[in-house]
């Protein structure tokens, strides 16, 4: 390409490696998003499992670009940066919703230090212990029904959240569009339809995977509050309520399976560094220190233990606590006194 071109496009990224590093991941979702798709048409088996791999694989780097996006690490142009997210939007089987209400749930989840939410799910499962006892069920054979039953609400959030019914036309379009495609998909082609929604409940396992130990606030219904007080006292305690859960503390190529959104003290400290340069800012301004993360192990054991438990048991013994120490939130992760929580999304807006 012409240097000139070069510097020109090169201008409107965040910063110049920005082209490189976010321009590969942009790639590899894309192109796991569409030759995914056209594998899962395939009659051999063999590129059928390669093709629901790489489209759960592309959908989650998408969704991890989605919140690049949000904290406007890509472009310079907040513009940009939301029709890029908009359309990965798509890719991510989210855009029922919008990127902007995306948006706006994962900063008040900056702002607020909380996890902040239209309704009280684990309320609402104690209250429908039937629906629970399905879920539950569901989860013991790893089907994320847990968050299903949260994507449902979103494909319908229009009709549901409350503030939403200016979206319903919006909303009613891509429920025809993404449904009629689905539908066409179930009827002529059986096979590609079942593996798309393999490859979906695949990319929630690896989205709440990661999300699930990385911060100790549980669920407070304060979304719809146009000024909410704070329950940890702003930034003063913010890394106090943030865990890292990165794949692997000393090969971190291996972090870019999740575009190294488990170093998420880093990302919480900075929240405008792109995700390329998150690893060397944990280990420089965090700790070096391999002991101050979640080991994969334990993540791992904690996922599958507690995968029926964590149902209407999310979070653990710390959970609710006003100011838990670090120290001894990883001691309880690493004896088992943690479970973990489900349907916490930052694809989710309610």
């Amino acid at each position: 390409m012409n240097p000139s071109a070069m510097k020109v496009i090169v201008k409107y990224f965040h910063e110049p490696a920005g082209l490189l590093f976010h321009g590969l991941a942009w790639v590899y979702a894309v192109s796991g998003y569409v030759l995914g798709l056209w594998g899962l048409f395939a009659e051999s088996w063999l590129i059928n499992a390669g093709a629901t791999l790489w489209l759960a694989h592309g959908m989650v780097i998408a969704a991890y670009l989605i919140h690049e996006c949000g904290h406007n690490t890509i472009f310079r142009s907040n513009r940009a940066n939301a029709a890029l997210g908009e359309m990965l939007n798509w890719i991510c089987g989210s855009s029922y919703t919008t990127y902007e209400e995306i948006r706006y749930k994962h900063f008040r989840h900056h702002m607020d230090n909380d996890d902040s939410v239209w309704f009280m799910y684990d309320e609402f499962l104690h209250d429908h212990l039937w629906l629970a006892r399905i879920i539950q069920f569901l989860e013991w054979f790893y089907i994320p029904a847990h968050d299903l039953m949260m994507h449902f609400i979103l494909v319908f959030n229009a009709f549901i959240v409350p503030g939403r019914a200016r979206h319903r036309w919006r909303n009613a379009l891509h429920i025809m569009i993404r449904g009629g495609i689905f539908l066409a998909a179930l009827v002529l082609a059986p096979k590609a339809a079942i593996l798309y929604m393999v490859a979906y409940m695949l990319m929630m396992h690896m989205l709440r995977f990661m999300d699930s130990l990385q911060h100790d606030y549980g669920a407070n219904a304060i979304l719809l509050e146009e000024d909410p007080p704070s329950r940890f006292g702003g930034r003063a305690t913010e890394q106090a309520h943030t865990f890292s859960n990165p794949l692997s503390f000393h090969h971190e190529w291996i972090n870019w399976l999740t575009l190294n959104f488990g170093w998420h003290n880093a990302h919480h400290a900075r929240p405008t560094l792109p995700w390329y340069r998150l690893p060397a800012y944990h280990k420089q301004h965090i700790s070096d220190d391999p002991n101050r993360v979640i080991p994969f192990r334990t993540q791992a054991r904690i996922y599958h233990r507690y995968r029926v438990y964590r149902v209407l048991h999310e979070g653990g013994d710390l959970a609710g606590r006003p100011s838990p120490m670090q120290e001894e939130y990883l001691r309880s992760v690493r004896a088992g006194e943690v479970y973990g929580g489900n349907a916490v999304s930052f694809l989710m807006s309610f």
